[in-house]
């Protein structure tokens, strides 16, 4: 069966702790990311700084997260690694056949994310209707803007 989309390269890595700070004192001020925007939400139990790494297309965000609340779900800071996320260049096909071929999606659907762009996540487990999940690893799916896919259509020719 030919699958409809492409997986074009990572997005993005979020990485969650009990503080943003300590989180920085690496990714900030040892490895020079820069902080480019931040995000909160309540809805999300999520307080996050985005980082850049890379420029212009083939930049990915390091997502540093903390809890707003330790004893509120979703624990952004139980599981250090917290989501992978992959650009993908046609979101909604995607979700479309990989629900049709068994995957299992978490709640919310395609959504804004905190960078802005269209997102829905994989979850971590698989269940009876879905019996594929990402053997527990959150995988958020990022809808590529126009400039994205271009530079890796273009990256894949050479």
């Amino acid at each position: 069966m030919t699958r409809p989309f492409k997986v074009l390269g990572i997005q993005q890595i979020a990485i969650g702790g009990p503080s943003k700070e300590k989180l920085r004192t690496l990714w900030v001020e040892k490895f020079g990311l820069e902080i480019t925007s931040t995000f909160v939400s309540e809805r999300e139990n999520v307080d996050e700084d985005i980082c850049a790494m890379g420029t212009g297309p083939f930049k990915v965000e390091v997502d540093l997260m903390q809890p707003l609340d330790p004893e509120k779900k979703p624990a952004v800071h139980t599981t250090p690694l917290n989501h992978v996320g992959l650009w993908i260049d046609d979101l909604p096909k995607a979700v479309e056949w990989l629900s049709a071929n068994g995957v299992r999606f978490a709640p919310g659907g395609i959504r804004k994310g905190a960078a802005g762009f269209d997102i829905t996540f994989l979850h971590p487990k698989g269940n009876e209707e879905f019996p594929i999940g990402g053997e527990g690893v959150l995988i958020e799916l990022v809808q590529a803007p126009p400039e994205v896919v271009s530079a890796f259509v273009k990256l894949a020719a050479q």
